[in-house]
């Protein structure tokens, strides 16, 4: 892909977890309790979280993404054969606290002196946001803290990504729009985002109708892609 600098950007619109906030936090906060069976329970906790909320889309049965992902840790938890209601509870309170990727913060300030909009745009419930950019330190640093829950439906629905140009009175080409997730990189890219997908993990596109623009595989780069 290309690294050419995107221009006209206004708003700088983040995914909250995965993108900004690293989930390997929450499990290795019990990974103790946990031993050798910590990487399958995340594992399988962040894939029925994502499965949950697209089911739940397509049945029209909305639940805020508290209740979602307190039901795929409960399949995840039976899966792996633990019944620990003390246990049940330290994760889902960890959830509300996850750790900010290093390089958040201060990609961030860059962009804000630079004179961009900020703002996150996540399936979170708006009680699991405030509690995590309190917690990171990043509040303070947003324009707009966006939730599914003002349209009651998940991603990658289109009246999702339609919070952010409506927020900010913009048009969606002026929107560069950051997500580790390939499916929402492609949701957001076919509303009509410019794209970056953050590509931690290296893992392969997903082969949807709509591609992101850029890959990267941390967002300390972003002051350099990305300019009003």
């Amino acid at each position: 892909m290309t690294r050419k600098p995107m221009s006209g950007i206004s708003v700088c619109a983040f995914d909250a977890y995965g993108t900004l906030f690293d989930l390997s936090s929450v499990v290795g906060s019990c990974r103790a309790a946990l031993g050798d069976r910590a990487q399958a329970l995340s594992d399988l906790w962040r894939r029925k979280q994502l499965e949950y909320s697209w089911l739940r889309s397509l049945m029209g049965r909305h639940t805020d993404f508290w209740h979602v992902t307190g039901e795929a840790l409960d399949y995840a938890m039976k899966a792996q054969g633990i019944d620990d209601l003390g246990l049940r509870a330290h994760l889902m309170e960890a959830y509300l606290i996850p750790a900010a990727y290093s390089e958040v913060p201060a990609a961030l300030q860059a962009l804000r002196a630079a004179g961009l909009k900020l703002a996150i745009l996540s399936n979170g419930s708006p009680s699991m946001l405030t509690s995590a950019t309190s917690a990171s330190g990043l509040e303070s640093l947003l324009d707009a803290v966006l939730s599914v829950e003002s349209v009651g439906i998940f991603k990658p629905h289109p009246s999702v990504y339609r919070l952010v140009p409506d927020r900010f009175e913009c048009e969606p080409a002026s929107v560069a729009f950051m997500s580790s997730n390939s499916w929402d990189a492609a949701g957001a890219a076919a509303f009509g985002f410019r794209v970056i997908w953050v590509n931690r993990s290296g893992q392969p596109r997903d082969v949807l109708p709509a591609s992101p623009h850029l890959e990267v595989d941390s967002l300390a780069c972003l002051p350099t892609l990305l300019q009003p």
